[in-house]
């Protein structure tokens, strides 16, 4: 065999095995999500209508004035929501983004799981020209240990090496406040658990706006059943939505919905 005849094989074999070619990117999709093909335009994107929301006015309405700014061109700020589970924190990054754009503003949503941050540097890169603004959202990140994503992150949103472009905005939920391991007492025979505290928090100041998000009480959790029973039409009876969330052992947002779901299923109802 000639060696063109074997350069020839191996090339074959090498397109062979080669992943296909990314499909074209929808560039006017109202949500993507970055995974390992690359960019794609998520499916059913349909988020909650933001009037559903209840008991997080001052956190929505924070939310929006920055969503707002970014898609202007304006100056605005990265988030951080951090608190308790299932109180409405990624919820609220979607309907606000599905919010600006019924109003036409010019702003999309990237989803990117945590254990992708390392490839924020290929994200920006695929959106450098695009003409709108950006949210970049990781959702649920547990910031446990201070590894090379970790470190991306900080230096992406300090503005460091990594930059990204000048209209994408980090957006990034987290269950705890200080973003500190949860087995750090057990670390402390090997690192100084004050140094990696401040360390964790030097990552949480990163964000110019944090907002909380904390259980709600028994009024606020019936008030979310009621807005969604008279947006879609059905009746409750608040005794059993205070014993369906006394068997889950936590009143919130997501129970509040899944209350919903289960009362319009036993009516035969979509919601």
């Amino acid at each position: 065999m000639t060696d063109r005849a074997l350069l020839e094989r191996i090339a074959a074999a090498l397109e062979r095995i080669a992943p296909p070619p990314a499909a074209p990117v929808n560039p006017s999709a109202s949500a993507y999500v970055w995974g390992e093909q690359g960019l794609a335009a998520a499916t059913n994107f349909a988020p909650l209508p933001i009037e559903q929301l209840t008991g997080i006015d001052a956190q929505r309405d924070a939310m929006l004035e920055n969503n707002r700014r970014l898609a202007a061109g304006h100056a605005a700020h990265d988030i951080l929501l951090w608190g308790a589970r299932g109180s409405g924190k990624s919820a609220l990054v979607k309907s606000c983004i599905a919010t600006l754009q019924a109003e036409g503003a010019g702003v999309a949503l990237i989803e990117i799981a945590p254990d992708r941050i390392s490839e924020l540097p290929l994200l920006f890169a695929a959106i450098a020209d695009w003409p709108r603004a950006v949210i970049v959202f990781i959702d649920d990140l547990a910031f446990e240990g201070q590894d090379q994503s970790t470190r991306l992150l900080r230096s992406v949103l300090e503005g460091g090496a990594n930059a990204r472009p000048a209209d994408v905005r980090i957006y990034v939920t987290s269950n705890r406040r200080h973003i500190v391991a949860r087995d750090m007492a057990e670390q402390a025979g090997a690192i100084n658990p004050r140094d990696a505290v401040d360390d964790s928090l030097a990552l949480a100041d990163r964000f110019g706006l944090s907002l909380g998000f904390h259980v709600c009480d028994q009024a606020t959790y019936l008030a979310m059943i009621a807005v969604y029973a008279k947006s879609h039409g059905f009746a409750y009876d608040p005794a059993d939505a205070l014993t369906w969330a006394a068997q889950r052992g936590a009143r919130s947002g997501r129970v509040a919905w899944h209350y919903a779901v289960e009362c319009a299923g036993h009516l035969g109802r979509k919601i």
